[in-house]
């Protein structure tokens, strides 16, 4: 069985196609996302898509909030991938109510181990942990269903 890790890792991989190509989003899914193994599950599926496209349709928002907590670093210096995973994890947090933050953050963690830095995995958790509380205060994230509603930090 496939799971959400090895599509995000797919989604991840699309991205920098698409970044690095200038091919079209939607030659970049033929090519890279239809070819994988998981297109045969229609969930699986449509969560990679919805999440490229995503990513790629919020780019400059989800970079603003990334500009707002990587402090005295310009984001044109951040790792690529980095980068990358953190558009993806943010993305999750605004626009999938149906994954709990927790996930999201997690799967962003481990995605930079395997395929950033060293020291990736702590510099992608200190900034969605700051983006998070930032978003929760702003009311901006929207989680339903059973088991996804997270309580405030402050509650």
């Amino acid at each position: 069985m496939i799971n959400r890790r090895k599509v995000r890792e797919t989604v991840l991989k699309a991205l920098y196609a698409y970044r690095l190509s200038k091919d079209s989003t939607q030659h970049i899914v033929s090519n890279l996302i239809q070819k994988e193994d998981f297109v045969k599950e229609k969930d699986l599926a449509r969560f990679a898509e919805r999440l490229f496209f995503r990513t790629v349709e919020h780019e400059e928002e989800l970079d603003e909030i990334i500009v707002k907590h990587i402090r005295n670093w310009d984001i044109e210096r951040l790792a690529l991938i980095d980068r990358f995973i953190l558009r993806m994890a943010l993305c999750e947090f605004l626009y999938f109510e149906e994954i709990p933050t927790k996930v999201s953050l997690n799967e962003a963690i481990e995605l930079a181990k395997r395929y950033s830095t060293a020291k990736s995995g702590r510099f992608i958790n200190g900034i969605l942990d700051a983006a998070l509380t930032d978003l929760n205060e702003q009311d901006l994230i929207k989680k339903t269903g059973r088991g996804l509603i997270e309580k405030s930090l402050g509650s």
